[in-house]
């Protein structure tokens, strides 16, 4: 409002290409043209699945945590929750009022509260520095050691709920789930909170891409006029969290060519 920019929402993106004026965007409503274009998409646009969901048989009901909304239709149904994230976490916690859950973990994070003395987590870290610190410094590379915290929850308050701890799934077959430690168990239901990936396939730019992700340094592409931003560590370890990526779209606002 401020500013009466043209916001088009419900406008997905399908293509961005390069011409002799800018580039061109394929959109679901038309071409959109455009001197300088902001990657903004985020880490977060292909849902993963490992490949031993498909050992599961077509009765066992199997989301994505992209897909989850509440424990509604989970009711009753014998549920192995796959991810020891914070998704993984926190769906967990919230399916065991409904039913009996296991929560299967390869890699184990530390888990931190929400709270501290008092104060929210992100207040000390933004007070302490460690949420605005490079990513290539001292202070980042120590935070990016630990970039799998789970936050507000812990194995125990879960097992206090109820929650049954797993070791990594290997496979599936029917209705049984076998994991890392030789035991299975039988299940209903399988929530996937195993991350996703990025895609920036639709990003048509010779250049612009290696291994199918955008190449940069601090947000800044190879490609005149072309930048990312909200990628994870991509200054700091604030930068793919709503609360701080407005320093990173700040730090890239004075390097946009008139």
């Amino acid at each position: 409002a401020t500013f009466d920019l043209p916001v088009r929402s419900a406008t997905t993106v399908t293509r961005l290409t390069r011409d002799d004026g800018g580039f061109v965007l394929t959109t679901a409503d038309g071409l959109l043209r455009a001197r300088q274009v902001v990657v903004a998409t985020g880490p977060f646009q292909q849902p993963t699945i490992p490949a031993c969901a498909t050992g599961f048989a077509p009765e066992v009901r199997q989301q994505h945590s992209s897909a989850y909304r509440d424990p509604a239709p989970f009711t009753g149904r014998r549920v192995l929750v796959v991810g020891g994230g914070n998704s993984g976490f926190q769906i967990a916690a919230e399916l065991a009022a409904a039913g009996p859950v296991a929560l299967a973990v390869g890699t184990r994070n530390a888990c931190v509260p929400q709270r501290i003395l008092g104060r929210d987590l992100f207040w000390w870290q933004t007070r302490t520095g460690l949420i605005t610190a490079p990513a290539a410094s001292r202070r980042g590379r120590w935070m990016r050691r630990g970039e799998g915290t789970v936050i507000g929850h812990t194995q125990r308050s879960l097992r206090r709920h109820g929650v049954e701890f797993r070791a990594r799934l290997l496979k599936a077959h029917g209705r049984t789930a076998v994991f890392a430690d030789g035991a299975s168990a039988e299940v209903d239901a399988v929530v996937w909170a195993t991350g996703f990936r990025q895609d920036h396939a639709w990003v048509d730019v010779p250049g612009a891409l290696a291994g199918g992700r955008l190449r940069h340094h601090d947000g800044l592409t190879s490609v005149e006029g072309l930048y990312v931003l909200g990628l994870p560590w991509q200054r700091t370890a604030g930068s793919a969290l709503l609360g701080f990526v407005g320093r990173d779209a700040a730090h890239l606002a004075h390097r946009f060519t008139a």
